[in-house]
């Protein structure tokens, strides 16, 4: 976050709290100290009336709380802010196990006719993990993997961790440099470099049985892992070119890791390009099945036997 905005944002966080402590600022917008405290210091130079408390616990608080107005929504940002957030439900999304009292807050900033409008939405609208015969506003829950969230809280403060995966053959720790962590198919994943084998490795979540950080002494820097990593990056083997009908169907579903690049201003044609592993039958029969959704509309520059052989095969069956 560049530095004026983050003036800007430090000085509502500020405004609407009665007391914080220069360790609540470096946490909430990960900053060092130093640079909370030059914040902080332009804050004040800003004519923002700021009270210093003396102590070992001390901190600071706004005097009369009133530099800033209170935050207002208008009716088409409720609206907005109501439907992200039902249409989130039972997605197993970190830190949503509270969403009862999120959605009674949200209730409660908002005037009468504005929460009657969130009811009838409430009323029409369906989501995707929503029981129709229940679709009570305030009947929310979310039950993401319980180590999800430390997982979350663990790499905020550090990315090189120590991972301990539940596998079929048993239990097997892993240190990796933490790159990505994504959901696909409804499923959490976590991308790292693993430090031992030095090479990307994809673990899924929901088999994680502890995560801590990973020893200093046996970290390798930063810089050169992605030395390694460019180095090892697959040579692209898959080049296809997109019509609209297509592009319409990846729009709808597509590999989290696969994109397209528009061939005219109008985006009605495009070219995909991506790596597909061979060997690995499970992610051949993926990316067959995904083809096979995106439809005819599709011209092949470059793509493997096996790709062509398991759509050909495929296809047979439907038109022998």
């Amino acid at each position: 976050m560049k530095k004026v905005k983050r003036i800007n944002v430090m000085m509502r966080y500020i405004n609407n709290r009665a007391h914080f402590t220069i360790s609540e600022i470096m946490r909430e917008f990960n900053i060092s100290r130093s640079t909370a405290i030059r914040d902080i210091r332009e804050i004040e130079a800003m004519g923002m009336p700021l009270v210093a408390e003396v102590g070992r616990d001390g901190g600071y608080f706004v005097m009369n709380n009133s530099v800033l107005p209170t935050v207002r929504f208008t009716d088409n940002e409720i609206k907005a802010l109501f439907i992200a957030f039902m249409a989130t439900r039972n997605q197993q999304l970190p830190y949503l196990k509270s969403r009862q009292s999120l959605a009674e807050k949200l209730l409660g900033l908002i005037s009468e006719n504005q929460q009657e409008d969130l009811v009838l939405l409430n009323q029409i609208l369906l989501f995707e993990g929503t029981n129709p015969n229940n679709p009570d506003l305030l009947e929310l829950s979310d039950l993401p993997h319980p180590m999800l969230e430390k997982l979350i809280q663990t790499l905020l403060l550090d990315s090189y961790l120590l991972i301990t995966i539940n596998e079929e053959k048993g239990i097997r720790s892993y240190p990796i440099y933490l790159l990505h962590l994504y959901r696909e198919k409804s499923i959490w994943l976590i991308e790292g470099f693993d430090l031992k084998e030095e090479k990307k490795q994809i673990f899924p979540a929901d088999n994680l049985t502890n995560v801590e950080p990973y020893p200093v002494s046996k970290r390798a820097s930063r810089k050169n892992i992605l030395e390694k990593i460019s180095k090892q990056e697959e040579v692209i083997n898959i080049v296809l070119e997109l019509g609209p009908q297509a592009i319409a169907q990846f729009k709808k579903y597509h590999p989290l890791k696969v994109s397209i690049s528009y061939t005219n201003p109008y985006q009605t044609t495009a070219v995909l390009k991506t790596f597909i592993n061979v060997n690995n039958s499970e992610e051949l029969t993926e990316m067959t099945n995904w083809l096979l959704f995106l439809g005819g509309d599709i011209k092949v520059r470059e793509m493997p036997e096996e790709i062509l052989e398991g759509l050909q095969e495929r296809l047979s069956l439907f038109c022998p």
